[in-house]
């Protein structure tokens, strides 16, 4: 039997306190990870009302195998020009398949069906160590085409989140120009 990976919008199904938890569960533990040591409390990533309200106003692109959501990524329209992912996660049972790839081409290209000329993506770093997880992420944004646009301590772009850092962060944005779609 062979692998079908797709991509797809939120259906009602998606909706269910289940699917919802499932989910949440999902991303709280896959940010656990790619950020352990910078916060002070794990599993704080989402919640189920903010899960519930992304897919209700399908601003999530869900990433399914075989009928399973296997990742997820967050799109939101900032304004005319630009694009914004977030929150892109991959099962850790299944790395290695493409998913995150998957993802942010899927982002891109409904950002671009939108006529946004930039997707933008927000990375957080521990500002005086080095997480291996982080640095795997930058590599591979670079890969895919974003650039570094600017770089801030975590404290000017969200003091609200300050008291829950184990560490002092820094805040990067990071930007790749959209190549409009061709015409068939």
């Amino acid at each position: 039997m062979s692998s079908r990976l797709s991509c797809r919008r939120p259906s009602e199904a998606d909706l269910t306190d289940d699917a919802v938890g499932y989910l949440v569960d999902l991303i709280n533990r896959v940010y656990d990870e790619a950020e352990s040591g910078m916060w002070r409390r794990p599993g704080t990533r989402t919640s189920r009302d903010q899960v519930r309200e992304l897919l209700r106003d399908k601003r999530l692109i869900l990433a399914d195998l075989n009928g399973t959501i296997v990742g997820s990524v967050n799109v939101n329209m900032m304004d005319e020009r630009i694009a914004e992912f977030g929150m892109l996660v991959a099962d850790p049972d299944h790395r290695g398949l493409g998913i995150g790839s998957m993802l942010v081409k899927a982002a891109e290209e409904w950002a671009r069906s939108m006529n946004r000329e930039t997707m933008r993506l927000e990375l957080l770093t521990p500002r005086s160590w080095t997480h291996p997880s982080k640095e795997f992420v930058r590599a591979w944004y670079t890969r895919l085409g974003y650039v570094p646009q600017f770089t801030e301590p975590l404290e000017n772009t969200h003091p609200e989140l300050v008291g829950e850092l184990a560490t002092e962060c820094d805040f990067t944005g990071w930007h790749k120009p959209l190549k409009p779609t061709p015409a068939p």
